[in-house]
């Protein structure tokens, strides 16, 4: 299996490897340089700054503008927070340079540098301008760095006007780390456009189509399952066919290349509910249902993993599953009381048409289980208003039995910059799913338990088998309410650099 190039966004800026020297610096419009604050014993002292990065290059860029760049950077009165920036206009003969940017880098950690990346990348959006970033100085950091400067200057609209303009962001960078950042970074593009285009385009089947161009593109196999296809798969059945106009699609992508048979298969399902109404179950307030286009964020992820798989070279072999559906309401939509029986056998009794999103995942989980055989079942979902009460919109919520597992995604989401925290599976509560005339209910329904993130993972968790499983719900950061740091307001691509990093690990 060979491995294609495959074609970037649109509008996804160039990131392009210099030296770190006086020459490189002064070919870009903006010389951006880092700054930590220097420790003092005496918290009474003014606080002292340095900046970060090779002092021949530090000192020749104050030489050729004529500066003193601590002294110019006191003006400002900086805190040294990470992300925190300073522009200073600056002139020199045969320089194409006109700004520096003196960027925060905190404690110098790798969150510190995600944090300046980002603030590096808006300081271009949607501009033909060229930004030359010298604040990360190792390979873990400047890649790190650099897949935030490119969610720092992600953009989309339908705007018939003027298409926004790329930038190009220069880095001090090995080639393989360049080809890491460019491969992760784009896939994160990729799912932000997702999960952003409106669901009277992004219907099942054309996120079908998506997932074929990156089959083609990648030279990888695909499978697509429709209409009759899909008689064994109650659960996305049920949900998908209340929309006649835009029907379910079962998608299955699979990296696999030549020799890859022995590998470790992980497996990946993700939810495409390309909208949700809620059903039957109106949701409520309706002003919620406004990001519901938002809803396949996880299949988003999941297929954008994948097709970042060709360039990063893992040696696992991995299959994700997009369970593809628009829950609607109309006369062929299921209705609270209905029974559906998934992939496998198991029947559910349907409480809550909103609770569709465990429906799907539980055929795509029964499906990988039954005959994918994996060594890891891996599921992503913006799956509970209850996750996001819980942890905000920081923290994905993790549930797996499996304490290596479990510790080891926490671990790469500090990494990574999608962070997880575990959460219990309570075995208590397992009881308020129990009904009288199916293998279960899809909510605990007035159990007084409350924990709807957790009764929802421990419904999922009966179509797992006996699978190294781990179950992600981003609710809360698989969408933000604001345009702010790396993430646009709408679809941030959570689980990309997760997965990506986890998958590139094993």
């Amino acid at each position: 299996m060979a491995a294609t190039l495959m074609s970037l966004p649109a509008h996804f800026p160039a990131l392009k490897a210099i030296p770190a020297d006086l020459k490189s610096a002064l070919s870009s419009e903006i010389i951006a340089l880092g700054f930590v604050e220097v420790e003092n014993a005496d918290a009474s002292a003014e606080k002292e700054f340095k900046l970060v990065g090779s002092t021949l290059l530090l000192k020749s860029i104050a030489e050729t503008f004529g500066i003193d760049l601590i002294d110019e950077l006191k003006f400002f009165t900086p805190s040294g927070k990470a992300g925190e920036s300073f522009e200073l206009p600056i002139s020199a003969p045969d320089a194409k340079s006109d700004r520096l940017l003196l960027v925060g880098l905190g404690d110098q950690s790798i969150a510190a540098l995600r944090a300046a990346g980002a603030t590096i990348g808006r300081k271009v959006k949607g501009k033909s301008q060229s930004i030359a970033t010298f604040c990360a100085t190792t390979d873990s950091h400047v890649t790190a760095h650099a897949i935030s400067a490119t969610m720092g200057a992600y953009l989309w609209n339908l705007k018939s006007g003027p298409k926004p303009l790329k930038p190009t962001i220069y880095l001090s960078i090995s080639t393989l780390a360049l080809k890491r950042a460019l491969a992760v970074s784009a896939a994160v593009w990729r799912a932000r456009d997702l999960v952003h285009t409106p669901a009277n385009i992004k219907t099942p089947a054309w996120v079908a189509a998506n997932a074929k161009l990156v089959a083609k593109e990648r030279n990888i196999s695909i499978k697509i399952l429709a209409g009759k296809e899909l008689a064994q798969f109650g659960g996305l059945s049920a949900v998908g066919n209340s929309s006649r106009k835009s029907p379910p699609r079962f998608i299955e992508i699979t990296y696999a290349p030549k020799g890859s048979s022995n590998w470790p298969h992980v497996v990946l399902v993700g939810k495409g509910i390309t909208f949700d109404t809620g059903g039957y179950s109106l949701k409520r307030p309706y002003d919620i249902m406004m990001a519901m286009k938002t809803d396949m964020a996880g299949a988003a992820a999941v297929l954008c993993v994948v097709s970042a798989l060709p360039e990063l070279a893992p040696r696992v072999r991995v299959t994700a599953l997009l369970m593809c559906a628009e829950n609607a309401v109309s006369g062929t939509a299921q209705r609270p009381s209905d029974v559906i029986t998934h992939f496998g056998g198991t029947t559910t009794e349907v409480l809550d048409t909103d609770a569709e999103g465990r429906l799907v995942l539980a055929d795509g989980l029964a499906y990988a289980d039954l005959k994918l055989k994996p060594d890891y079942l891996i599921d992503i979902a913006t799956l509970t208003g209850a996750a996001t009460l819980s942890l905000g919109k920081q923290y994905a919520a993790m549930y797996s039995r499996d304490d290596k597992l479990a510790a080891t995604f926490y671990e790469l989401g500090d990494k990574s910059g999608d962070r997880v925290w575990r959460m219990p599976l309570v075995d208590e509560y397992t009881d308020c799913l129990e009904s009288e005339i199916a293998d279960q209910k899809n909510i605990g329904g007035k159990s007084g338990y409350g924990a709807g993130s957790v009764t929802a993972a421990l419904f999922l968790e009966k179509f797992v088998g006996n699978r190294k499983w781990v179950h992600f719900d981003i609710a809360g950061t698989g969408r933000s309410e604001v345009d702010a740091g790396e993430n646009p307001k709408g679809g941030t691509g959570f689980g990309v650099r997760l997965l990506t990093t986890w998958i590139s690990s094993l």
